[in-house]
């Protein structure tokens, strides 16, 4: 049986990271993909992301901080340019169960620069947006753009550069805890680690249950929709931010991005599908919900041109999962909610440590499930 150091299950956005930064400091690293790389069928595919600090809760924004560290750290070590900024605007209704003021006390705790604007400040800043009265916007300069689909080639490419083996088309069917260490069962065949680290974001449930382990999880189809603006260059980074707005129902979008489109979508569509249900039919209910709330905000920003479905799996309350497991501390979880993209360079860093078991760089508790501390693992 070939045994490793670490096996990473999943080679989506996190487990790449993971894979990465495992590689990076000499850990023999095998990574597992059961489809092939850069795949459509979970959530780190497409091209833009938003990447952002502006959170409610201060240990979001700590991690962000953490993120934007290492987004750095990932660009000068690879050479990429993976991250466009453009300032951003959250948009929160005063009627609405968003607080401005949270965002406000987070962003100061943490020393992030913001400006809390009324409709028309708004409005002679970003003539593109028609925002009504009773709304409250946060606008910070750092936010921008990640490229999501070259993020996680370049994260696999340097890791195998590394010396990581990454094996694409290969499932994972168990992980069977033994003394010093976890056999892996693949389609494969079997290899054995000392760790595991499991970032298989929808799959998660079927390699957990089987041990006694339930994270709840609800996972959905969602969908991003490009529109065609007759005035493009009115949206370009440099004129136009990335967006969202927080209120009962979420939505948010971008300036154009490497074409003369906008993309923008809802979040959490409720449309809720396994992954062996998974249509990849963009619901028309959604597409028409979107185009008016487009139209009565963003009156410029044009036609449908395409709409692209993406999956969800939400934990309770969309709080990161980043951990071992105190039943099996040598298998190390990690679940992004939805809206992990934009802090992957740090979330892997996190995953790859608890593996490693020589502390972390960053606070994690907050996002910790059944968490304990197992001893070192040192690179052969």
């Amino acid at each position: 049986m070939e045994e490793f150091d670490v096996a990473v299950v999943g080679l989506g956005a996190l487990g790449s990271a993971a894979a990465y930064h495992l590689a990076r400091v000499g850990i023999r690293t095998v990574a597992f993909e059961q489809f092939e790389l850069g795949h459509v069928r979970g959530a780190s595919h497409d091209t833009s992301r938003i990447v952002r600090t502006s959170y409610g809760s201060p240990e979001y924004v700590r991690f962000a901080q953490a993120a934007y560290r290492e987004w750095a750290a990932l660009e000068a070590d690879t050479g990429e340019h993976l991250l466009t900024v453009t300032g951003g605007v959250v948009f929160i209704p005063d009627a609405g169960p968003y607080d401005a003021d949270d965002f406000a006390r987070s962003l100061t705790e943490n020393g992030v620069p913001y400006e809390l604007l009324a409709p028309d400040e708004v409005r002679a800043r970003w003539p593109q947006f028609d925002v009504p009265a009773g709304v409250t916007t946060v606008y910070t300069p750092d936010s921008g753009i990640a490229h999501a689909a070259r993020t996680v080639a370049t994260l696999q490419m340097h890791a195998r550069m590394r010396g990581a083996v990454l094996r694409d088309r290969t499932r994972v069917d168990a992980l069977v805890p033994v003394d010093g260490g976890v056999v892996v069962a693949t389609s494969a065949g079997d290899v054995r680690a000392l760790r595991v680290v499991v970032a298989a974001d929808a799959w998660t449930s079927a390699l957990l249950e089987p041990l006694g382990i339930h994270i709840p999880l609800e996972v959905m189809q969602e969908q991003v929709s490009y529109f065609a603006p007759a005035a493009p260059a009115d949206y370009a980074p440099e004129r136009f931010p990335v967006w969202i707005w927080e209120d009962e129902q979420n939505f948010y979008g971008f300036p154009t991005y490497g074409e003369p489109t906008i993309k923008a979508a809802r979040d959490v569509s409720e449309n809720r599908m396994s992954p062996d249900e998974r249509t990849f039919v963009p619901s028309p209910e959604r597409v028409a919900e979107l185009s008016a709330f487009l139209s009565a905000r963003i009156p410029g920003s044009g036609a449908l041109l395409r709409t692209v479905t993406c999956q969800y799996a939400l934990t309770p309350g969309r709080r990161f999962v980043l951990g071992a497991l105190r039943e099996h501390p040598d298998i190390i979880v990690g679940l992004g909610a939805g809206h992990a993209f934009k802090f992957t360079p740090a979330f892997g860093l996190g995953l790859a440590e608890l593996a490693i078991g020589e502390g972390t760089t960053d606070d994690l508790t907050a996002f910790a499930v059944d968490a304990t501390a197992a001893p070192a693992l040192r690179a052969s």
